[in-house]
């Protein structure tokens, strides 16, 4: 074998290996218990996928410090220095060490800031990964010295020497390096929170084996067309290897990109088509004229899309209707709040096929508006939906009851994708809830006697693309626009509104008016302390993934994982507050778990105030942020009357 061909063997053979050592020292604390408990197939996902991520930057990182030894040893000045830069081996080794106090001094140099900029993030984590890399080699270089002599010196034939080391390696750092981290659950938290060992680990070395398959087929391409490109071109070949790596990754975005743009349409088309529910015919048998494709309505029924359709025929109706359908309890606002109804609640709502442009479809709007009496309504209720357009049934039937039905609400739908898969359509949204808000901030402003109370409401994505409104604005674009109250749930982490307002100090904040509750306990408490009750509330649970996850948790500590994060309380009847103490922050294995905690935040068909269901906290939260008061027996009976319509809309819309 050539000189040559042993060097490029050698380096290869050494990328992969490092590589190994890294994945396999992450390996452990992927199994940290997170914000929810994992079932074994997540915690496979999270144990593969953090364990690939890491294998590949290792890989790649190594990679890029064989070029740069390369590079620089290929300038005549250094290969004529010395002849120990010429050996491929110790030409490495080097750039291994320099690696550790370089990545180490980077590290120290841009210290760790929760809110910081991903760029300045990801410096410090290259700084990191040269530093990690440069550690895995090096060890791995001893580990294999020292087999090398033990072969030696018991005369093995190499087979010591042969054996593999770089897993084992991984592991024993993990050890070391977690012994002194790890924080000692109790038998109540591993029950509850830690995942099945054995089915977690197949079903990670299922995930595990088929990325290091594929990222070892595209190690063996880039390497192959790396020396060929450098064979007729200028550079070496790790540099030329680089570029191929390069295009590799293009090729995979773009193929990704037009899987996605597939899969979207298929999206789309289902959220738009029709359901018929009670036989057909449903806009014109069971809505009225003050609901948006009802009688006489301005916006077509077929228009709404589903959820608007959904929203539309699960309205609270002021008396009992004589003709219900079979198995559809009374929960009238006669019934519930046993007092007459002051009114008959309006919904507006104007789907994305309404009308084609933002322009029309906030006409639109006004125009309905104004046919359905809403600015004759004591309370005014602005709705932004989530990415699919739905608004949460039991906020808008808590307001209605409470309200003895003197409110209106107005709804625009900005996307027909699920929120995950909308958060491209943030800056749509704003601009047309924007538009929107002022044109009815016109309107409220010409009227003459009693003007209605204006709210905001918006869950999940649509509390991120209602705050993004008043983005730069603080708390005084909410009081520039004659907005009252607002109430927000499930408030994305990447709402940059609700960094300003909760994070460094603002001129244009006022603290007073903002709170960040997890519960209508906690809320009842800032009321006593502050001496009124704050007229901006964000509901967001502790345990809620989708308020903590955000793509700064592969670059930075965030600031809920602090030090000074509260402590875990048990709270009855509603989701337990502060955030778990063996909670750490680790880069990509956090990102990934959070990741499932958002997948896991809300289950399906039952009705908690856990995670990102916030249905069972809704009605005494819309009585004190809306001022509506009600009596102790009547939140209950608007409670369970809550809750009951829940499982019937469940059956309804859900279940064959």
């Amino acid at each position: 074998m050539s000189p040559r061909r042993s060097g490029r063997a050698v380096a290869d053979d050494l990328g992969v290996q490092v590589g190994l050592v890294v994945a396999a020292a992450k390996i452990p604390e992927t199994f940290a218990p997170g914000l929810a408990r994992r079932s074994a197939l997540d915690q496979g996902l999270v144990t593969g996928l953090t364990t690939g991520v890491h294998y590949l930057l290792a890989l790649g990182a190594q990679d890029a410090l064989q070029a740069a030894a390369a590079e620089i040893a290929r300038i005549p000045a250094v290969a004529g220095w010395a002849q120990l830069p010429t050996d491929p081996r110790a030409l490495t080794l080097s750039a291994d060490l320099a690696a550790i106090p370089v990545g180490l001094a980077l590290q120290r140099w841009l210290p760790t800031r929760p809110g910081e900029a991903m760029a300045r993030g990801a410096v410090r984590q290259a700084g990191w990964r040269a530093a990690t890399t440069g550690v895995a080699a090096v060890s791995l270089e001893l580990s294999r010295a020292a087999l090398r002599h033990v072969d030696a010196r018991l005369d093995a034939g190499g087979r010591v020497a042969s054996l593999p080391v770089a897993v084992p390696l991984g592991l024993a750092i993990a050890f070391v390096v977690d012994r002194r981290r790890s924080v000692a659950l109790s038998e109540d938290e591993a029950s509850t929170l830690a995942p099945p060992l054995t089915r977690s680990l197949l079903v990670a070395a299922g995930v595990e084996g088929g990325l290091a398959a594929a990222a070892y087929a595209e190690h063996l391409l880039a390497g192959a067309a790396g020396a060929r490109l450098a064979n007729r071109l200028p550079g070496g070949p790790q540099a030329w290897r680089l570029v191929v790596h390069g295009a590799t990754l293009g090729l995979l975005v773009a193929g990704t990109s037009v899987t996605w743009t597939r899969a979207m349409r298929g999206i789309e088309a289902g959220a738009a088509a029709e359901e018929p529910v009670f036989g057909g015919g449903e806009g014109e048998r069971w809505t009225g004229p003050t609901l948006s494709g009802g009688p006489g309505s301005l916006v077509p029924w077929g228009t709404l899309g589903k959820e608007g359709r959904r929203h539309m025929l699960t309205h609270v109706r002021p008396t009992p209707l004589p003709d219900r359908p079979a198995g559809i309890p009374d929960l009238s606002i006669e019934t519930v709040m046993g007092e007459p109804a002051l009114a008959t609640p309006v919904q507006v709502y104007v789907g994305l096929d309404s009308a084609p442009t933002v322009r029309e479809r906030v006409d639109l709007a006004l125009a309905e508006m104004e046919r359905t009496g809403a600015f004759d309504r004591s309370l005014l209720v602005l709705v932004s939906p989530t990415g699919l357009g739905y608004v949460n049934y039991v906020a808008l039937a808590a307001a209605q009851y409470l309200s003895r039905g003197d409110v209106a609400s107005v709804t625009m739908q900005y996307s027909r994708r699920p929120s995950p898969l909308s958060l491209g359509r943030v800056g749509q949204a704003r601009e047309q809830n924007r538009l929107l808000w002022l044109r009815i901030l016109e309107r409220l402003r010409a009227m003459e006697g009693r003007r209605p109370r204006v709210v905001l409401f918006g869950e999940s994505l649509g509390a991120h693309t209602s705050q993004d409104v008043f983005l730069h604005w603080g708390t005084l674009g909410l009081q520039a626009l004659g907005i009252d109250r607002a109430l927000w749930i499930g408030t994305p982490y990447g709402s940059e509104w609700m960094h300003e307002v909760t994070g460094a100090d603002r001129l244009d904040v006022d603290r007073d008016r903002v709170a960040v509750v997890n519960d209508i306990a906690q809320l009842l408490a800032v009321k006593e302390q502050r001496g009124a009750l704050p007229p901006l509330v964000m509901l967001s649970h502790d345990n809620d993934g989708v308020t903590r996850f955000g793509p700064d948790l592969l670059t930075t500590a965030p600031a809920w994982l602090g030090p000074r994060r509260p402590v875990v309380e048990r709270m009855d009847g509603a989701s337990p507050r502060g955030i778990p103490r063996h909670l750490r922050w680790r880069p990509v294995t956090t990102f990934f778990q959070t990741l499932v905690d958002v997948k896991n935040a809300q289950v399906p068909g039952t009705y908690q105030a856990w995670g990102h269901d916030y249905r069972p906290d809704l009605p005494g939260f819309v009585s004190e942020v809306y001022d509506l008061p009600a009596s102790r027996e009547q939140l209950e009976r608007v409670d369970a009357a809550c809750r009951e319509r829940e499982t019937v809309r469940w059956q309804v819309f859900h279940e064959d």
